[in-house]
């Protein structure tokens, strides 16, 4: 269930918005069977709605998950046995030394999951939109696109930067605390345990609950949405072009940055330090703040979504809200070369910049095709950024969906919605892959 359970990351939370929202609604197939089984009508019983506060938070929690599984899983395989034979030798219990050993050694990496998790749900647009509940992001993009009220906009979006900041503040402090939490000079990894009977059964249904509200359940809805719909193959042909453009520019802005802050990442004192701060921080942003800057920023220029402009501004918001994604791989390939190449490039009398050029480039280039790839995808799943800032009559899967079904127009959303999830599994196989070979003791010989 490892890979399985990472699965949700792969749909944003307005594709899983849609699914939901079709399953549970007064017309989809749960209270249609129900009504049928009963014969009542709609009126004689109560039905938890989809489009409230709870619902929209049921969707995004399906969707967002795997951020504080992650972050726990990598926490709990991290750990050295040494303080679970202390606690046993205490005399606790198998329970006992999970609660007051393991737990809290992983506290605050859970709390940097829950911290990412809550950044991402203050940056959602789509999934409020459709589901009708005022967030801040739903009213920064409804105040400029609807009322054309740039202050109040504005404003809207200065009280989700504080929010934000806030989120970022505490992930940091969470993983600070969770890098220093391993004091003991003694390590050894954790055994696993295999479970079998009752247990082994009961740890593989809560499992595959998680994977099939996140993933399997709705992404099968909407494929059979999907399958009622061919007719609305072309128009979804002309957005996938327009996509591709886009997202192809932002991937490329984005890929440039990414690896100028790899190797930036890779030089000691303030300056590097700045740069590889500036670039995570950057991620916490909500792309409806980003593009409404990126608005004030051309009307104080005297330009208009017209032309290349929209375009350029697009990929200068996806540049800024996903460089770090796209810059991980190459950071991480950085991590893995051994650091004799560096110091041999030095002792032969090598200036930074053409150790930069000669030693780091080639190294980092190694994971460019996987940050590259993860650069794409986010640009290509981003919604409010795109809604604000696209050229005139220039859908994207992303904003063809968001159209479709905000018409109730659910099965013709299925189809893009469906490309959009596809395209995301591209990332979520990379990370599983990392999740494979990650547990401690495990691929040494590589």
């Amino acid at each position: 269930f490892e890979w399985l359970l990472i699965l949700p990351l792969a749909a944003p939370g307005y594709v899983l918005a849609y699914a939901w929202g079709d399953l549970m609604g007064v017309g989809g197939p749960i209270q249609s069977a129900l009504r049928d089984m009963t014969g009542w009508s709609a009126r004689d019983y109560w039905f938890p709605s989809m489009r409230s506060m709870p619902g929209l938070a049921f969707v995004l929690a399906s969707g967002l998950y795997p951020y504080v599984y992650l972050t726990a899983r990598t926490a709990f395989v991290s750990q050295s046995i040494c303080a679970l034979e202390a606690a046993r030798s205490l005399g606790a219990s198998p329970l006992r030394s999970f609660w007051s050993v393991v737990l809290p050694s992983a506290r605050p990496a859970i709390a940097a999951g829950l911290a990412l998790a809550l950044m991402e749900t203050a940056a959602d647009y789509g999934a409020a939109e459709y589901l009708g509940v005022p967030t801040l992001t739903f009213g920064i993009v409804r105040a400029w696109k609807s009322f054309g009220e740039p202050a109040a906009a504005a404003r809207l979006a200065v009280i989700l930067l504080v929010l934000v900041v806030g989120l970022l503040l505490a992930e940091r402090w969470s993983r600070g605390r969770a890098g220093s939490q391993q004091s003991s000079t003694r390590w050894r990894a954790v055994s696993r345990t295999k479970l079998a009977g009752l247990p082994a059964f009961g740890a593989a249904m809560f499992c595959l609950v998680g994977f099939s509200i996140g993933f399997l359940v709705p992404v099968s809805r909407l494929l059979w949405r999907a399958l009622e719909a061919r007719e609305y193959v072309a128009p979804v042909g002309e957005a996938l072009k327009n996509t591709l453009i886009l997202a192809g520019a932002g991937a490329a802005f984005g890929f440039v940055l990414a690896l100028v802050i790899a190797l930036a990442g890779r030089g000691k004192g303030p300056a590097a330090a700045f740069a590889r701060l500036t670039a995570s921080s950057a991620y916490a942003i909500p792309g409806a703040v980003l593009a409404l800057g990126a608005l004030v920023v051309l009307g104080g220029l005297g330009l208009t979504l017209t032309g290349i402009v929209p375009v350029l501004a697009l990929a200068w918001v996806y540049a800024n809200r996903f460089t770090t994604t796209g810059a991980e791989p190459m950071v991480a390939a950085l991590a893995r070369a051994p650091a004799s190449l560096g110091h041999a490039a030095e002792s032969l009398g090598a200036s930074p910049l053409r150790r930069a050029r000669e030693v780091d480039l080639p190294i980092a280039l190694s994971g460019a095709s996987a940050g590259a790839l993860i650069l794409f995808v986010e640009c290509l799943k981003e919604l409010p950024a795109t809604l604000m800032l696209r050229p005139f009559s220039w859908d994207t899967l992303a904003v063809r969906a968001n159209a479709y079904a905000s018409d109730e127009r659910l099965a013709a959303a299925a189809l893009p919605a469906l490309l959009i999830t596809v395209a995301g599994l591209v990332p979520v196989i990379l990370l599983s892959w990392r999740l494979s070979h990650s547990r401690p003791g495990e691929h040494t010989h590589e």
